[in-house]
């Protein structure tokens, strides 16, 4: 874990919850988007196609920050992990399908074909690993 990372913030980041990705567009404004993700306790990770904006953003400025909240009717709570995205190319299949089972039914035939077709498409499909600088929180110490 990161010097800033406690027990309680790796348990929330742990747990399946949507994270917002929030990159900087060529004009440095924030764009942010709502993503899965995997926190393995040292790295988040997302998986996306080769040709997304959020990939072309990374390319030309890999500073980012992911801020993960509790839905209305939980606790306010939230972890927010800023610091730099790597883009690679191996593993983005196997996370995608990892991701899949984690947040959705995967009983469903449409997220089954879903799947299927990611696997079809999988040699365009990249991981973005974002490496922490700085946590922050409120509701999880």
């Amino acid at each position: 874990m990161t010097a800033t990372m406690t027990e309680a913030r790796d348990a929330f980041l742990r747990a399946p919850r949507i994270g917002i990705l929030a990159t900087l567009s060529e004009r440095g404004t924030p764009v942010a988007v709502p993503i899965w993700f995997e926190w393995d306790g040292q790295r988040a990770r997302i998986f996306t196609g080769v040709g997304s904006p959020k990939v072309r953003r990374l390319e030309a400025n890999p500073a980012a920050s992911l801020l993960v909240a509790n839905p209305t009717g939980q606790p306010e709570a939230w972890v927010s992990l800023e610091g730099r995205v790597a883009i690679v190319e191996d593993g983005a299949f196997d996370l995608a399908e990892r991701l899949a089972h984690r947040y959705w039914d995967m009983s469903d035939t449409a997220h089954i074909e879903t799947v299927e077709g990611w696997q079809a498409a999988s040699a365009t499909l990249r991981v973005l690993e974002l490496t922490p600088e700085r946590v922050r929180s409120s509701g999880v110490e």
